[in-house]
This record gives structure tokens, C-alpha cells and sequence, in this order.
């Protein structure tokens, strides 16, 4: 993955120098976020990290991969709450695609909160399936815990692309 360009924006491989701006977008978007820490041992232990960038060098989002046997598991996936809504939430989401096709991987799987209704339809939109559910998964402000809703996008053997 090298400065794909799209149209208004590109991704690029999520390094050190991004790690400021990242957890501090994380901080706006989440009530839970994760530390910058997180997006380090991340980068550290090896995980993919994808920047998308306005052509200004904005960053507009980011998510973070972690190849494991036979699929992708997304971790994180984060979209600037300003720019929510105008499609960057499915680059990332292609991209994460590309590079788990590439591995030659058969899918992604993650986990999202009930509670976040907008992700879960950008997934769904995606082609991603609800395969199960996390009890008590993500902390929560008005109870101690939230589950998790499990999706999956499994590749089609023929290699068509993911639908959209």
C-alpha cells in the first residue's frame, strides 16, 4: 500500500509520525478510545494501519488490521466525526479488502456496538453478516458492560469483490 490516490483522498500505511493525530481523533469519536499506546503496540506487533488523508494531509480516518490464520480481524476503524457520512468509512473499508485478499485470506471478521447504529449499517451495507454476539464486550457508561455484535465479510471463492 503506497499513496493510493482517491479522487479527493488517499491512504497510506499508518506509521509513528501518524499516531499523534490519530489518538487524538480517537479521543473525538469514542467515548471508550483507545491511548495512543494502543495504535503503537499495534504497529509494533506487526498489525496493518491505514491512514486516509484529504489531499490537504487532513486526516479524515483510519483503521487497523490484524491478520490472523485464515482472516482479517478489522480492530478499529474510525472515521473523523465531521467527515461521517461522504463514503470514507467504505475506502477504508476496501482497503481492508485489498490487503486481506492480498494475504489470500477468506474474510474479516469484527466486533461493533449494537449501539452504534451507523456502523453497524456502513457493514451491512458492506456485505458484512452478524455471525454472533459478545457478552458484556465493550465498557459502557450506564451499565458495566456492552456486548458486542460479531460480523463477518467472507470472500467468494471466484474472487469477485465485496459488495458495496
Amino acid at each position: 500500500m503506497s499513496g493510493v490516490l482517491l479522487t479527493d483522498r488517499y491512504l497510506s500505511p499508518m506509521t509513528e509520525a501518524d499516531l499523534d493525530e490519530v489518538a487524538a481523533i480517537e479521543k473525538l469519536a469514542y467515548e471508550f478510545p483507545w491511548s495512543r499506546g494502543n495504535f503503537q503496540d499495534s504497529l509494533r506487533n506487526g498489525y496493518y494501519g491505514v491512514c486516509l488523508r484529504h489531499v490537504t494531509g487532513t486526516l479524515i480516518g483510519y483503521c487497523v488490521l490484524m491478520p490472523v490464520v485464515d482472516e482479517m480481524h478489522l480492530l478499529n476503524l474510525c472515521v473523523t466525526p465531521q467527515a461521517q457520512g461522504a463514503g470514507a468509512g467504505l475506502a477504508l473499508l476496501r482497503e481492508a479488502v485489498r490487503l486481506s485478499r492480498l494475504q489470500k485470506l477468506d474474510g474479516i471478521l469484527l466486533e461493533v456496538r449494537p449501539s452504534n447504529p451507523r456502523a453497524v449499517h456502513l457493514y451491512e451495507r458492506f456485505g458484512f453478516a452478524t455471525i454472533g454476539r459478545r457478552k458484556n464486550y465493550y465498557p459502557a457508561r450506564h451499565r458495566s458492560r456492552e456486548d458486542a455484535l460479531v460480523m463477518r465479510l467472507t470472500f467468494s471463492k471466484e474472487g469477485a469483490d465485496a459488495a458495496e
